[in-house]
């Protein structure tokens, strides 16, 4: 296994350990520090392993399917948890992750009759905006400023997921016409 696929799998290690800390007690006043952490340095791996698959042509089947696998469970991991814990409306969460399985649905499908549908930059925004939103909101520092920062952040996530939603579609309405 390549370092790429290797980080991609250590983050998909990571995801219990932050559902644990942000969710139990169990690190006790260190918990949103230690979710903090780990969510950072899983965000951080991200952008690292696809920096290296293409560098270094370390492009795998394996990784094209499990990087967007990890990022997703990754994110919608944290989003449900603040959903859990009463910071994060559900209607966000369910936005979020009802776009993730209509994207996912919409490249299965592709692949099945032969197209690559690549990731677009308003994805990758949309990536972006909500790991901002995600460590914003881990932080959760208790100010108006740092809040309404949050709010931002949590707004413009929900833009962007719902534009890059739309932008897929657009671009890749060919697939909702195929026949098996």
């Amino acid at each position: 296994m390549n370092t790429p696929n290797k980080l991609t799998v250590a983050r998909m290690i990571l995801v219990p350990f932050l559902v644990l800390f942000m969710l139990t007690d169990w690190g006790g006043e260190a918990n949103r520090y230690i979710s903090l952490a780990i969510f950072v340095v899983a965000s951080v791996t991200d952008w690292f392993d696809g920096k290296l698959a293409r560098k270094y042509n370390l492009v795998t089947n394996f990784g094209k399917f499990m990087d967007p696998l990890a990022d997703k469970l990754l994110v919608c991991s944290a989003l449900i948890c603040f959903t859990a814990t009463g910071k994060l409306a559900a209607w966000i969460t369910i936005i979020i992750i009802a776009r993730e399985f209509i994207i996912s649905g919409f490249r299965l499908v592709a692949a099945d009759n032969g197209i690559v549908i690549a990731a677009s930059y308003w994805g990758k925004f949309k990536t972006v905006s909500q790991m901002i939103m995600i460590i914003l909101m881990i932080m959760d520092i208790q100010n108006g400023a740092f809040q309404t920062l949050i709010t931002v952040f949590i707004v413009i996530a929900v833009a962007l997921t719902l534009i890059s939603l739309a932008d897929y579609i657009m671009k890749n309405k060919q697939v909702l016409s195929m026949q098996d």
